[in-house]
């Protein structure tokens, strides 16, 4: 047996006895052998995707530890508690451990006792932490979210520029590079800033075809759509809803409890300790909403989470991508909600024109907010859309999103645009929307005629819209390019070179206004799958029970224990002893050796 004969057996008997799978997804394959050989890669692939046994086998069939570098101090717990319920000797360096705990990691590291260790990339830095790695035996580099490498991110992280020393002091150990968010530009800067030029590229795609994308309009009474979106699709399932402010955060948070939902308050300016409540709650609690700030969710490894929601615009299609990836991890279905407003973009575009940023990454940010406008805005699948700004290409529309499943409908904007950006050259470029909107309807408010606007020729010439859809108008023409936003001027409203066609009468055709993001009847629910019976949904309950009453005794979330498509194939499959549950997909020998008699005896008692 030659040497890549003898890798591939051991990968895949280390994937079967120590995780319970019977065969690798696709590329997780070839990543590992290339490691396992003591070749670099990069790896670009989806959530959900498997990403983390690309580092983890390798680490196991090559000697030494695995040294994994994570921003992420959640998701370090997180493995390190799945790695030790599968028998595998894992441990993590990080800010929340004292000084007696570093020690005893320290001192497992110097016995060869550990398999993988998981270390923020601030402690990895330390002189004493570099010294320490050239003093053992390494089996390879992980570097968990490569994309925080990139200085025009969404997620930059600047000790990961430092992480080229890898290469310098240890040129002989093999590194792997690993993120789910990367457009082409960020590629090259992975590649240049880890000095990656002589690593093999996998990219498996961005495309999450489980996730059902749904964006609309914010009408004025986002809450009360937020909450019927819950209530019709997701009632007593795990979601997150993000706000771009503290205030909106605690404020939605305490209404849908008051409406009855499970929901928590999770941003920055809240103490250490009640963040930490919260999120423990939600990995290990069945049924809690998140509603946070972006602070949250980075290194959230709950695979069940069902939806995720945003109420206001993110500032780019990478934050976007990355967050609404929180959604539905082990595969099923789930959605990525959406509702936004001009008050968004102009609220976004403020933030950067105040950013003390170079003008050259103001730019970069603008066409990145530009770009998720126009993702918005598209009467054309989204997902093909999506996967296009990340240089991945989908054939045909996906059938899974809103514009698939409800075409929208376009209207000849020529006439209505006309007099909008009229009225906006006729009020001298000096006003806002809603002074704008005023002026086309013909409100003859005290503002209004102190400016002389009721005499202005656009005075009352709208009112075949009403302020809802005049509002709706501004937005698309604003998010086009046809008029810009003067953030130092209050918010007025000026007019751009794009506007001198439509204004000589080149055709314009426009979305119509999208009433709200619900369902349709034609489409249904997007629920996970129900069982057949009443008998197969009573075992599927006692299960989760018992796999709660495990978590809960050990203090970990009951993923780590067991995911629910593992406890779902135990439903259909009934294993009858401990042969038949060592089939099942995600019971290795570890697991099996724990928790399969008890799983076991209630699967036979409830025949």
């Amino acid at each position: 047996m030659n040497d890549e004969t003898q890798i591939s057996s051991k990968a895949a008997q280390t994937l079967k006895q120590v995780f319970g799978y019977d065969s690798f997804r696709p590329q997780q394959k070839q990543i590992v052998e290339q490691i396992c050989k003591g070749e670099d890669a990069l790896v670009l692939m989806p959530t959900g995707g498997g990403k983390s046994l690309c580092y983890q086998i390798p680490s196991l069939v090559r000697e030494g530890v695995g040294i994994i570098i994570s921003p992420l101090i959640a998701l370090m717990q997180d493995q390190v508690d799945t790695l030790q319920q599968l028998g595998v000797s894992a441990a993590y360096l990080n800010s929340t451990l004292r000084a007696p705990q570093v020690q005893q990691v320290i001192q497992q590291l110097h016995a060869g006792e550990l398999q993988m260790l998981y270390i923020a990339p601030e402690r990895l830095m330390m002189s004493q932490t570099l010294v320490m790695l050239s003093q053992i035996n390494i089996a390879l580099f992980a570097i968990d979210e490569a994309h925080c490498v990139s200085q025009w991110g969404h997620d930059f992280r600047p000790e990961y520029i430092q992480l080229s020393v890898l290469h310098e002091r240890f040129p002989h150990i093999p590194r792997i590079a690993l993120t789910a968010t990367a457009d082409k530009a960020t590629r090259q800067e992975i590649i240049e800033r880890l000095s990656l030029q002589h690593a093999t590229l996998f990219n498996s795609g961005f495309d999450r075809p489980n996730i059902r994308y749904s964006i609309s309009e914010n009408s004025g009474n986002a809450r009360d759509q937020l909450l019927r979106f819950i209530q019709s699709e997701h009632p007593a399932e795990a979601g997150i809803v993000y706000c771009l402010s503290r205030k909106r955060v605690d404020e939605l948070a305490s209404w849908l409890c008051h409406k009855g939902l499970n929901a928590l308050p999770y941003h920055a300016g809240l103490s250490t300790d009640r963040r930490r409540t919260h999120q423990q709650r939600f990995l290990r609690e069945d049924g809690i909403i998140m509603v946070a700030t972006i602070a949250f969710g980075m290194g959230i490894d709950k695979p069940d989470v069902r939806f995720v929601a945003h109420l206001n615009l993110p500032k780019s299609l990478e934050a976007y991508y990355q967050e609404t990836g929180r959604a539905g991890r082990d595969g099923q279905p789930a959605d990525a909600w959406m509702l936004y407003g001009l008050q968004d973009v102009i609220v976004l575009r403020q933030m950067q024109q105040q950013s003390e940023a170079s003008e050259h990454y103001k730019r970069i940010e603008q066409h990145k907010l530009s770009a998720m406008l126009g993702f918005c805005e598209i009467t054309s699948c989204r997902r093909q859309a999506l996967l296009h700004y990340f240089g991945d290409y989908l054939d045909a529309p996906c059938g899974n999103c809103d514009t698939c499943l409800e075409p929208p409908k376009t209207w000849d904007a020529t006439t209505a645009a006309q007099k909008a950006l009229s009225c906006v050259h006729r009020t001298g470029q000096r006003f806002g929307v809603n002074h704008l909107i005023d002026v086309l309807m013909g409100k003859e408010s005290e503002r209004i005629k102190r400016f002389g606007h009721d005499e202005v020729s656009t005075f009352a010439i709208g009112k075949e819209l009403n302020t809802q859809e005049w509002r709706h108008l501004y937005r698309q023409l604003i998010s086009r390019g046809l008029l810009s936003v003067d953030i130092e001027g209050y918010g007025a409203i000026k007019l751009n070179e794009a506007a001198r066609p439509i204004l000589k009468g080149e055709p314009l055709q426009l979305r119509k206004l999208k009433k709200a993001a619900g369902r349709s009847s034609k489409r249904g629910k997007n629920n996970v799958e129900a069982f057949a019976t009443p008998e197969e949904n009573s075992l599927w309950e006692k299960l989760r029970e018992h796999r709660k009453e495990l978590a809960d005794q050990q203090g970990v979330p009951p993923f780590v224990i067991f995911h629910d498509s593992t406890l779902r194939e135990m439903v259909i499959s009934r294993p009858a002893n401990l042969l038949d549950m060592g089939q099942i997909t995600g019971v290795g020998a570890k697991k099996l050796e724990r928790y399969g008699d008890d799983f076991v005896g209630i699967i036979t008692l409830s025949e």
